[in-house]
């Protein structure tokens, strides 16, 4: 690959064949502007990307290739790894299929494998569908914890990204009593470094950390819970020894709004949807879920 000029090669996962994915990313594609920033390598299936464009109704062509190095990332033309892993005969939009799930979690190992060996830059994944996966034989909760796996990483997290906000969770895709009784001062405080870690590499050197609270108004001094008390409030002392400026607890009613305004860098959320709604609030359509650790 010609690196000359720098733009990276991006990975981009298929996701699940019977979802949005392939439409979006034949969307995504065919638009001029993402070339002169990035070398887009789809890794998916090719016959699918073809059988998307009838959806999309983009005029671009798709073209299998067998390596980063044989791609010629063209305008016009959407290069793709083809895995071949699904029989499109047999795919049925829009319904869950073991079929789909276990090629999506297929792209990703590709991708996973392309990336530590450096023949891309990165990775950007298309949603796949839990369910799926699970049909599949798959337990991962989503492509958080694929990527973990697959890079045998034991401290990770999941960063949103919407405009000025930037939420980390310390626990994600378990039912709240799980979630509650998950929060340990350990945890918390390996959220908050790798928080603090994620947003030093997008440039910003001392970034600023607000902590939520667990519960309402940050527990209000254990009148409502003493999780602040006991867990969270122990984390946010050990961080501030570790010279990391963290603050909170905070309550979680406001502190998105205000770290939305600037006030802060990134968000420590306590559990998915406490993080979730507020980045979905601001950024529906433009968030995004960066993997850090």
């Amino acid at each position: 690959m010609d690196r000359g000029e720098f733009r990276p090669v991006i990975g981009i996962t298929m996701g699940d064949a019977a979802g949005i994915g392939p439409e979006i990313i034949d969307k995504a594609l065919s638009k001029e502007e993402f070339y002169r920033i990035a070398r887009p390598l789809v890794i998916g299936d090719a016959a699918v990307l073809a059988d998307a464009l009838k959806v999309a109704k983009v005029n671009v062509k798709i073209r299998p290739v067998n390596s980063s190095s044989s791609a010629k990332f063209e305008i016009g033309t959407i290069d793709v790894i083809d895995l071949k892993n699904i029989n499109l005969s047999e795919l049925k939009m829009g319904q869950v299929q073991a079929m789909a799930g276990k090629a999506a979690v297929e792209y990703v190992k590709k991708a996973v494998e392309m990336a530590l060996k450096g023949e891309i830059d990165a990775i950007v994944t298309a949603p796949l569908n839990k369910e799926a996966m699970n049909l599949a034989g798959y337990d991962y909760a989503g492509h958080t914890e694929i990527l973990a796996d697959l890079t045998r990483t034991e401290n990770y997290a999941m960063m949103l990204v919407a405009g000025k906000l930037r939420v980390v969770h310390v626990t994600t895709h378990m039912s709240m009593l799980q979630a509650c009784a998950s929060i340990k001062k350990e945890r918390v405080l390996t959220t908050i470094r790798l928080t603090y870690e994620a947003v030093q590499r997008l440039g910003i050197p001392n970034p600023k950390i607000a902590v939520a609270g667990l519960n309402p108004h940050a527990g209000e001094g254990g009148l409502f819970g003493d999780e602040e008390l006991k867990e969270i409030s122990p984390a946010i002392e050990e961080a501030r020894r570790m010279g990391i400026a963290a603050i909170g607890p905070m309550p979680p009613d406001t502190v998105f709004l205000r770290a939305s305004r600037g006030e802060y860098d990134a968000v420590v959320a306590m559990y998915h949807d406490q993080g979730h709604i507020p980045v979905k609030m601001l950024g529906f359509e433009s968030g995004v879920n960066v993997t850090v650790g």
